[in-house]
């Protein structure tokens, strides 16, 4: 079971559904979802920067790699991936490390919590190079939501272009599926 941690009781139970479930899959590989964060790591993390929202869910799930192509980042994997806020030359998007925070990637493509409070924020899918999108795109109104409503259902399916034949050996629809969160 996850100790009590800052995440709701849902993300609580889903993370430990799917704990559950990868324990009793050997077929499935270990590194899928990541530990947890410690309170003592959690607050040198803080006050380096690394926001509270995103914290909170590294207390329950320090990370996970939800198939080939989806990856939501641990504190470690994150603290590595921040120069994707950086701004960058002719690029359109406001980027800036004032403003976001990279929590993972779809595709290659960058994922950001918003620092002002605007969520979970990615590219549309129709660009090709990520920093020649015009806009971001909601992806959910914040981190729990996007791991709960997007990684953790078969919405999952949606947010990654899954070739239908390859689709019955994603590990991780798999292991949504054993631990009853996709049908």
């Amino acid at each position: 079971m996850t100790s009590a941690s800052p995440g709701s009781s849902r993300l609580i139970a889903t993370v430990d559904a799917l704990r559950t479930a990868l324990a009793e899959s050997t077929d499935l590989l270990r590194f899928t979802l990541g530990g947890t964060v410690d309170e003592e790591t959690a607050a040198a993390a803080e006050a380096d920067g690394v926001p509270r929202e995103f914290l909170d869910f590294c207390r329950v799930l320090d990370g996970a790699s939800c198939g080939p192509s989806v990856q939501l980042f641990g504190l470690e994997e994150a603290k590595e991936h921040q120069f994707y806020r950086g701004p960058v030359v002719d690029s359109p998007l406001d980027l800036s490390p004032e403003k976001l925070f990279c929590v993972g990637l779809i595709g290659g493509t960058p994922v950001f919590l918003d620092r002002t409070g605007c969520g979970i924020l990615g590219i549309p899918y129709e660009h090709w190079e990520w920093v020649d999108a015009e806009r971001f795109e909601r992806l959910a109104p914040g981190l729990e939501a996007f791991f709960l409503e997007r990684l953790a259902t078969p919405e999952y399916a949606r947010l990654t272009p899954i070739d239908d034949e390859l689709v019955e050996y994603d590990d991780w629809l798999k292991l949504l599926r054993r631990a009853g969160l996709a049908g």
